[in-house]
């Protein structure tokens, strides 16, 4: 008889943003290691989920009972994707009540292999409630984090805090990550910078971070090598391993399989890509959730004429604008721009969704203009493609900030969505990254040595195993051990 294989059930947040590192996480486990995993979430999700899995894939979708109208959201509403910001706060809170259904949940797998709980339990880093729960079955956990170290360490800091409340200044300093120089309250997300204790997302996050400490350890989407900062810091924070076991990231083929509506196809993509110099183009996206305002969209539309680059931009409507609607080029970009950049053949215009790992791998992609969500970013450095930042929620301010004094490969441009930035500063930070600059060649060089780095961290070959790998490996031999205790 077969042993019996060690099952690992996972369980990302309803965001986009969460289920693609931990749908890339479950890919690279059952690629490398012989567990069956069970991968939770609800209803519409799990629908959705069903087309990015390959099709030779064993990974098992699970789904978790929950109505979206019982908690005052609309109908059908089970990601943030169709949630206008105000509102992904109320689907946060909703999610506390999915707690019995996942208890019963473990406790179901647990009869099904015939009284063997789960090897582990992965969950995001909004569902601090399943520590607790897997704490009272007896079954190893951890928060997985698609975050960076040092993005989390300071998004953590922060809401533990609230610093920026206890000063009139624009600065301030965070007591337990004294590494971190001062920040600036623009460097705040708006839920923390409109946060005072009492609001719904400081009750939340005073509930949910506190539960890490029910967690066996936290496992990072990042490398030990260049997120040592962060990493620490949990360490120290937490008492707890942290294990950096990235970047594990999803590929082309996955994300397309997932239904996304591409703009572009990757052959068409690739064919006008392969018509300019090496190191010309700028890619540009904000990622799937964000957009700036039209008066800034104006201003990059100019600044990308007047620097003569080449480009790709993925454009979705300004804010204030359904995202998800018709983008009209007449009325949010400069009269004839569209008409312009398609005749000189220097820029594409991408609607909605671009391959955007191919675009960073070609060889003609010189930077990336990005909001710097953690994703985004390994996709970049993964390829040692340079960024020119510009933040618009959650952790990536801290993560711009990191990547632009700790790491050197990036260039702030703006901060936020409500920013005013003229074009000629757009322009400016454009050539400063992409000429042949002393600092757009040290920008360029540092990229390509975090490239190294990436690669030297996921090698698993004759013998050598990099830190990543090495971090996984322990990860699964402490949840291995905490199996072998309780059994004796």
């Amino acid at each position: 008889m077969a042993p019996r294989k060690e099952n690992i059930v996972m369980f990302p947040f309803m965001a986009q943003g969460h289920i693609i590192p931990f749908l890339a996480l479950a890919l690279h486990i059952e690629r490398t290691r012989n567990y069956d995993i069970t991968f939770v979430n609800t209803s519409l999700n799990v629908k959705k989920l069903k087309y990015s899995l390959p099709p030779n894939s064993s990974i098992r979708l699970l789904e978790i009972p929950f109505d979206s109208s019982d908690h005052g959201l609309p109908p059908h509403t089970e990601n943030t994707d169709v949630l206008s910001y105000p509102l992904i706060i109320r689907l946060l809170q909703a999610s506390t009540s999915l707690e019995p259904a996942f208890r019963k949940l473990i406790q179901d797998i647990t009869c099904e292999q015939g009284g063997h709980p789960p090897l582990c339990v992965i969950a995001d880093i909004f569902f601090g409630w399943t520590a607790t729960v897997a704490k009272d079955l007896g079954v190893f956990h951890a928060v997985f984090s698609g975050a960076g170290g040092y993005g989390l360490a300071c998004y953590y800091s922060v809401w533990l805090s609230l610093p920026h409340r206890k000063t009139k200044s624009d600065e301030f300093e965070l007591q337990d990550f004294k590494e971190v120089s001062k920040l600036q309250v623009t460097q705040l997300p708006l839920s923390i910078l409109e946060a005072d204790g009492t609001d719904p997302w400081s009750v939340f996050q005073r509930k949910n971070l506190p539960a890490w400490m029910d967690s066996n350890g936290i496992l990072f989407n990042t490398v030990e090598e260049f997120d040592q900062i962060g990493l620490s810091y949990f360490r120290r924070k937490l008492g707890r391993p942290a294990w950096a076991v990235g970047p594990v990231l999803l590929s082309t083929e996955n994300r397309a399989r997932s239904g996304i509506e591409a703009g572009i196809t990757t052959d068409l993509c690739k064919e006008w890509l392969d018509t300019k110099p090496e190191n010309s183009v700028l890619y540009i996206s904000f990622g799937s959730h964000n957009t700036i305002a039209s008066s800034q969209m104006m201003q990059l539309a100019m600044a990308l004429e007047a620097s003569g680059k080449n480009f790709i931009w993925v454009v979705r409507p300004p804010i204030g604008f359904d995202i998800n609607s018709e983008f009209r080029s007449n009325e949010w970009l400069p009269e004839g721009f569209e008409e312009r950049i398609k005749e000189s053949g220097r820029g594409l215009l991408v609607h909605k969704w671009a391959p955007q790992v191919e675009i960073l791998s070609h060889k003609s992609t010189c930077a990336f203009l990005s909001h710097c969500g953690w994703n985004s970013t390994l996709e970049a450095l993964n390829h040692g493609v340079p960024l020119i930042g510009w933040a618009m929620a959650a952790e990536q301010f801290f993560n711009v900030k990191f990547l632009e004094e700790d790491l050197g490969v990036c260039v702030e441009v703006a901060r936020g969505k409500t920013c005013e930035v003229r074009y000629q500063e757009v322009k400016a930070k454009i050539e400063l990254v992409m000429n042949e600059t002393e600092k757009g060649k040290e920008i360029r060089k540092k990229a390509r040595e975090v490239m190294e780095m990436i690669k030297n961290a996921m090698k698993d070959k004759d013998g050598l195993k990099g830190s990543s790998v090495k971090a996984l490996d322990d990860f699964f031999q402490a949840a291995l051990s905490m199996r072998e205790k309780t059994q004796q």
